[in-house]
């Protein structure tokens, strides 16, 4: 068993509509873990973030425990229109062992986070729509 939770990041356009295909990945990770994994997301009402909020909402369904979620909404009232940008890098700041990006439409935020993990040393898995 690993010292430490397995991090997941994910990140997403908000128009991200294939909650199947989040889910479908975010359970691959948890079987390919089988460790605890904690979900790190934007905390965006819609979308991607929102597809891995909920998944991890279900996931107590399973019986099978070991997920928990770190949400990280931007502070646009005190960052403005940087606010995204600046809440992204302070997620790939905080470490992940890899960033599972949904990007539709070159969505400029989650292209950017997927990037910055990249830099990072953070495996990307990425998905476009």
């Amino acid at each position: 068993m690993a010292d430490r939770p397995y991090r997941v990041l994910v990140t997403g356009s908000r128009d991200w509509d294939d909650e199947r295909l989040v889910r479908r990945e975010l359970a691959r990770v948890w079987n390919d873990v089988r460790n605890p994994i904690i979900i790190v997301h934007g905390a965006c009402p819609r979308g991607a973030d929102r597809h891995a909020a909920q998944w991890v909402r279900d996931w107590p369904a399973t019986g099978l425990g070991g997920v928990t979620e770190e949400a990280h909404p931007a502070n646009w009232s005190l960052n403005g229109k940087r606010a995204g940008f600046i809440r992204n890098a302070q997620m790939v700041n905080l470490g992940a062992d890899v960033c599972l990006a949904f990007i539709k439409n070159g969505s400029r935020g989650a292209s950017h986070t997927a990037a910055l993990a990249e830099q990072a040393g953070i495996p990307v898995r990425r998905w476009t729509a």
